[in-house]
C-alpha cells in the first residue's frame, strides 16, 4: 500500500439537524493512499474562537505571522487632533469663506496662522517651523511657506478688511440692536512703525510706544470690525469714526453705540445726536450722579 505525503488542514463541517444548524472545525490529516484520498483526524477545534481557528487554518497554509511591534517600525509621529479640531470648527463657522470666498494660497496662509495663533501664539518666523512639527502645513499644503509669504498674506488680508468687516456686519448687526466699542492698546518693541507713539498705555509696559485699536462687536462681544490709530489718539476722538462705519459702510440707521464714559464724553454725545437714529448707552460721571442726588434723585 503507497500512501503519498501527508497535508494538514482544517475541516469546516456544517450539519443541520431538525431545522438548527452546527457547525464543527476538526484538525485533519489528509493523504492519498491506493489512488483514494483518505482523512485522519487529529483533533477537534470547535471549542476555540473563530478567530484563534482561521489563523491556525492560514497558518497551515503557509501564511507567516509576527507581533505588531516587530511588522512596524515608527519613524515619525506628529499631533493631529487638536489641528482637525481647530481647522473643523473655522470650516463650520464659515471663516474661510469671510476671508475669502474662492480658495487660494494667500487664504490658506492667513487660516493656518490663525490656527497656529490659537495653536502655539509665536513669531512668524517660529510659525513656519512649528507647524512642521504638528499636521497642519501638511493639511493645507503648505510645508513650502517662509516668513516672508506670512507677511504677505497679512498685506494681502489688509486689503480685504472692509469686505470682511461688511460681511461679519451683515451676519451679526442689525438696525435697532446694540453694538458695544471699547478703545485698548498694545505696547511696540520696534523703531519703525508710524502708528507707534508715547500715550496711555494699557498694558504695564512703562517706557515704550504704543499703538491703539478700537473694536465694534455685536451685542454677545462678537468682533465686528477694528480700527488701529497712533499710539497718542485719545479715546473719545475715535468716536466718529465708527459712527461713520455703521452708518456708511454697514448701512445702519438704527443702532445703539454703548461706550464707557472715558469714551462717549458730553462732547461725543453731542456729536452722536446729529445722528438720527443713532442712540447710546454709557455710564455717568461722578459730578452728575452728584447733580442728581442734589436733584432729589435716588
Amino acid at each position: 500500500m503507497a500512501r503519498k505525503p501527508r497535508t494538514v488542514h482544517v475541516a469546516k463541517i456544517t450539519n443541520t439537524v431538525k431545522g438548527v444548524t452546527y457547525t464543527s472545525y476538526y484538525l485533519r490529516r489528509s493523504f492519498r493512499q491506493d489512488g483514494k484520498v483518505k482523512h485522519e483526524t487529529l483533533g477537534n477545534l470547535s471549542d476555540l474562537p473563530v478567530h484563534v481557528i482561521d489563523l491556525i487554518s492560514r497558518s497551515l497554509k503557509g501564511e507567516t505571522f509576527v507581533p505588531a511591534d516587530q511588522a512596524f517600525r515608527v519613524l515619525r509621529t506628529r499631533p493631529h487632533g487638536h489641528v482637525e479640531a481647530i481647522l473643523t470648527m473655522i470650516r463650520r463657522l464659515g471663516l474661510d469663506s469671510f476671508i475669502a470666498s474662492r480658495p487660494s494660497r494667500q487664504r490658506d496662509l492667513v487660516i493656518a496662522m490663525i490656527a497656529e495663533r490659537l495653536l502655539f501664539p509665536c513669531s512668524k518666523l517660529a510659525t513656519t517651523r512649528h507647524w512642521l512639527d504638528t499636521t497642519l502645513a501638511e493639511e493645507l499644503h503648505l510645508e513650502d511657506a517662509t516668513e516672508d509669504e506670512l507677511y504677505a498674506a497679512m498685506d494681502w488680508l489688509l486689503e480685504r478688511q472692509k469686505a470682511i468687516e461688511t460681511k461679519l456686519a451683515k451676519r451679526h448687526l442689525a438696525d435697532g440692536g446694540l453694538v458695544l466699542y471699547d478703545v485698548s492698546s498694545s505696547y511696540y518693541e520696534g523703531e519703525t512703525c508710524p502708528l507707534a507713539r508715547r500715550g496711555h498705555d494699557r498694558d504695564g509696559k512703562t517706557g515704550r510706544p504704543i499703538i491703539v485699536y478700537g473694536v465694534l462687536t455685536d451685542a454677545d462681544g462678537r468682533p465686528v470690525a477694528v480700527q488701529v490709530y497712533p499710539g497718542d489718539t485719545g479715546d473719545p476722538t475715535t468716536v466718529p469714526d465708527q459712527v461713520t462705519k455703521l452708518s456708511r459702510q454697514f448701512g445702519l440707521s438704527r443702532i445703539v453705540l454703548v461706550g464707557d464714559r472715558g469714551m462717549l464724553t458730553q462732547t461725543q454725545i453731542n456729536t452722536l445726536k446729529e445722528h438720527p437714529g443713532l442712540g447710546w448707552i454709557s455710564a455717568l460721571r461722578s459730578a452728575a450722579i452728584r447733580g442728581l442726588l442734589a436733584d432729589g434723585h435716588t
